[in-house]
């Protein structure tokens, strides 16, 4: 019998992401899943999908950091977000395909995660990166050559394509059995997913979502061109 597939889609921009990292690993467990790790560029998919990032709405950024923090004392660990954010996370996205991480895959992604989100270092740093690299006894010299090739950058370019094509809008997301779920907030619902227990009525959704919309906001770029 085939093992069931768990798919996680995640950037090192997002806290909830590590968050959720730090739970979706022993779910899988829990529950005999088979986690795909997903490197993506967060900020193609708000681009695609035309969203701001929490971090680019002031408000928005303070009231996530103090989620973050309330969410990480109850939960018995620390946080100390990167020095610098928003930032460039290509690096560290790419050190993080399976094709550039290996077999240490998780260990690469949970070891960037812990080091930005809890000890505060710069994730845009390859210095800082390769300290992370080599505290997991990893070539880092070599794995930070080989993210410049076109290869790697290809890539992750296309891992993000694939993540659109299968309706991924944000990170963390989980797709099981073809299911999206969205957010740090939904391991109850998706452990209810795996019990086989999802209240979900599939007929209703849908036709709740074939109601009519009566009215269309403007987009940001359109109100800009609006005398």
């Amino acid at each position: 019998m085939e093992t069931r597939q768990l798919d996680f889609y995640f950037d090192y921009l997002s806290p909830y992401a590590y968050f959720s990292w730090r739970w979706v690993q022993p779910l899988c467990e829990k529950y005999g899943l088979t986690l795909n790790a997903h490197p993506v560029v967060f900020g193609k998919l708000l681009d695609h999908w035309g969203q701001l990032g929490p971090a680019e709405v002031p408000p928005k950024k303070t009231a996530l950091y103090k989620y973050c923090y309330r969410y990480a004392q109850l939960n018995g660990f620390d946080f100390d977000p990167p020095r610098n954010h928003p930032y460039n996370p290509l690096p560290a996205l790419r050190l993080s395909l399976p094709t550039v991480a290996g077999d240490a895959q998780h260990q690469v992604i949970s070891a960037i995660f812990e080091a930005g989100w809890s000890r505060g270092i710069d994730l845009a740093s390859e210095e800082d990166l390769a300290k992370v690299l080599d505290s997991l006894g990893l070539n880092s010299t070599k794995m930070l050559s080989t993210i410049k090739t076109e290869d790697i950058k290809t890539q992750l370019q296309q891992e993000t394509t694939q993540a659109i094509a299968r309706g991924v809008f944000g990170v963390p997301t989980f797709i099981v059995d073809d299911e999206l779920f969205w957010g740090n907030d939904q391991q109850e619902h998706l452990e209810i997913y795996l019990q086989g227990n999802d209240p979900l009525n599939p007929a209703k959704v849908e036709e709740m979502l074939a109601r009519h919309r009566s009215i269309d906001r403007k987009t940001f770029m359109e109100r800009g061109k609006v005398k």
